[in-house]
């Protein structure tokens, strides 16, 4: 059996994908979010990424929306801003009032 040429391949493959409405997910991370996904694949015995993450998805939609979310919910950090900080703001808000009133622009500030 001959090889089929590339271009004839790729014309193929192109139709298939349409016909199946596949669409490219890219995604960029950085190399400890890589290094994870190198675990992952490797303790599953894995060894495409795409694959790795295609079992991902339908595993965690299969859990349904109770029970993935916890997994899905990334961790957030508290903002907290330092008294001084605070302070400066409304300092400056008290100023920016001050100044209305002498222009005779009290309705900037009446809410």
């Amino acid at each position: 059996m001959a090889a089929v040429p590339q271009k004839k391949h790729s014309a193929k493959s192109a139709r298939k994908r349409v016909a199946l409405a596949e669409v490219e997910l890219r995604l960029r991370v950085r190399p400890g979010i890589r290094q994870v996904l190198a675990d992952l694949m490797k303790w599953s015995g894995i060894t495409e990424q795409g694959e790795a993450m295609t079992l991902m998805i339908h595993h965690l939609h299969a859990m349904g929306s109770a029970k993935c979310q916890p997994l899905l919910n990334p961790p957030r950090h508290e903002s907290r801003y330092r008294k001084t900080w605070r302070g400066n703001i409304d300092l400056r808000k008290k100023k920016l009032q001050r100044l209305a009133v002498q222009a005779g622009d009290i309705e900037a500030f009446a809410a």
